[in-house]
């Protein structure tokens, strides 16, 4: 998402994912009172949606949603300073540990993960590797002996 004015349709397409990939209905939204979310308001009553306003600019009444970016944070700054990756691949570490965070069990769920609740099966972990590791990319067919 570029622009704010994206967020209507990009919410909009996200609860009929939801309720078609899952067969679960969204039941309340979020938000910073941010106007973004203003025109979506009738959206949201018809679909039964409950959308819940903290004051602006106070992110200490969204507690949940700061602990759990701060955490994301956390994690994706670990992975990137233990693979000893150059701030360029910041996105990449935020992705992983977002990926990795779904897939772990959590007392907070009973010992299950996020992904477990979604699917109803536990994750597996076969396909993990090692994140950040060296590696040397090899062109099989270079134009002379000294081509990288």
């Amino acid at each position: 998402m570029k622009f704010k004015s994206e967020t209507q349709g990009l919410l909009k397409l996200f609860i009929t994912f939801v309720n078609t990939q899952f067969n679960c209905q969204v039941k309340s939204i979020r938000s910073d009172n941010g106007l973004e979310f203003i025109s979506l308001k009738s959206f949201l009553s018809t679909h039964g949606i409950l959308l819940q306003n903290s004051c602006s600019y106070t992110p200490q009444q969204n507690g949940v949603v700061e602990r759990k970016h701060r955490h994301l944070l956390n994690v994706g700054c670990a992975l990137r300073f233990q693979a000893n990756l150059p701030l360029q691949f910041w996105g990449e570490s935020w992705l992983t540990a977002t990926y990795l965070i779904n897939r772990l069990p959590t007392p907070v769920l009973n010992h299950k993960s996020p992904y477990e609740l979604l699917y109803g099966k536990p994750p597996i972990y076969t396909h993990l590797r090692a994140f950040g590791c060296l590696c040397y990319a090899t062109n099989l067919q270079p134009l002379t002996k000294f081509s990288p």
